[in-house]
């Protein structure tokens, strides 16, 4: 399987081998080789992945925007709806085959708990679409800024790289973890989501983690375009983007949240 911080992403064949990936309809059955894609398959092109994404993003931002601006019964559905998305997000990664219906029902319920916990974060900030738009901004500019650092090769992704970030996103992982449990016993955990010194060092380790995150995940990306994959993947990858983007913006919530705290 290919490497990335993105569990999306490590689902991918390595070595291009697409081939054996199940495409679904029309594609050689799971683990089966097929020595030349089928008649009704064509080869993925970064206009694919470019559109599959924007449909992706669209729908988690029309029902976060519905959820927010409704407000009141909807925003109590955000629990619900990550706890939902979650599940989806694991049968996506764990199938192994291209649902282009799931990835767009992990978009729709994705938007929900966006749009409840960013109304959430504009009232703890006093903020409202304030925060909102300091966190959309933040997002937009770091991943402009890392497809750039990509394209350019200013940072190249070597094996060391790679495991370097894969080990940090491990890390994170784990001190959440910690600090979930350590919250059921004391007040604030440890107070790596707490408004202070601590929390705002933790989120602003994580917004650089995820970052990185994304040149591993535009290594994917572009090695599955080299390596002929069939179209349908597009969807695959787009899901493997948003997922990295939904970390970074939620990060970007916390801090400027914190930042804006008395």
């Amino acid at each position: 399987m290919r490497t990335s911080s993105n569990p999306a992403f490590r689902n991918l064949p390595s070595g291009g081998g697409y081939a054996n990936f199940d495409y679904g309809r029309g594609g050689a059955p799971a683990g089966q080789a097929q020595t030349a894609p089928p008649q009704t398959s064509r080869p993925m092109t970064i206009d694919d992945v470019v559109t599959k994404t924007a449909i992706t993003l669209g729908l988690a931002v029309l029902t976060g925007t519905a959820t927010f601006v409704v407000g009141g019964p909807l925003i109590s559905l955000a629990l619900p709806a990550a706890l939902i998305g979650f599940v989806i997000s694991l049968v996506i990664i764990f199938k192994k085959k291209v649902s282009p219906g799931l990835v767009i029902a992990y978009s729709l319920v994705e938007g929900v708990f966006l749009g409840g916990i960013s109304y959430l974060f504009g009232q703890l900030s006093g903020l409202g679409t304030g925060v909102i738009m300091q966190a959309v901004a933040g997002t937009v500019g770091v991943f402009a800024a890392m497809l750039v650092v990509y394209k350019t090769g200013a940072i190249r992704v070597t094996p060391k790289l790679t495991k370097w970030i894969i080990g940090a996103v491990a890390g994170v992982a784990v001190l959440m973890l910690v600090n979930l449990l350590a919250s059921f016993f004391m007040e604030g955990g440890l107070g790596l989501r707490q408004a202070g010194p601590l929390g705002i060092a933790f989120s602003l380790l994580c917004i650089g983690i995820a970052a990185f995150s994304f040149l591993l995940d535009f290594d994917a990306a572009d090695k599955a375009i080299k390596g002929g994959a069939d179209a349908k993947l597009s969807w695959y990858i787009a899901f493997g983007l948003m997922t990295t983007l939904v970390w970074l913006y939620i990060e970007f919530l916390r801090l400027f949240s914190m930042l804006n705290q008395d």
